[in-house]
């Protein structure tokens, strides 16, 4: 189970990571280009926010769990990656961009997963 659980963290980081890259680094037209429409529905700041904050959930569901310091943030990261799945669905399906709502829905069963082992049977 706590293998389980690491390569599903690790997976999620590395998605979480560079998504929330691509959001801080790359023009908001390039990104529309790439992401969808949906970039246009929020101001830049908003877009760049949430790339950082997609950054910030990478670190946390592999830096705490891994140096044993505040193993607390790791379930907290994986709490806030499945609200912003959530918020990713709802977004996606008022822009009919109803093809990419699986991978939202899978993404946050992921979180979902590393939450509950996380918090539950393989706390570190």
């Amino acid at each position: 189970m706590n293998l389980a659980l690491w390569i599903t963290q690790a997976l999620l980081a590395a998605i979480f990571a560079t998504a929330g890259a691509v959001k801080l680094a790359r023009p908001i037209d390039v990104l529309a280009q790439t992401l969808g429409e949906w970039v246009h529905a929020f101001p830049p700041v908003a877009v760049r926010l949430l790339g950082a904050a997609e950054v910030a959930a990478a670190i946390g569901l592999l830096v705490p769990a891994a140096v044993g310091i505040a193993p607390a943030l790791t379930p907290a990261a994986a709490a806030g990656v499945i609200v912003v799945m959530i918020g990713a669905t709802v977004v996606h399906v008022r822009h009919r961009e109803s093809v990419k709502v699986p991978v939202t829905l899978i993404i946050a069963a992921a979180a979902l997963f590393v939450f509950w082992g996380r918090l539950g049977p393989e706390s570190l």
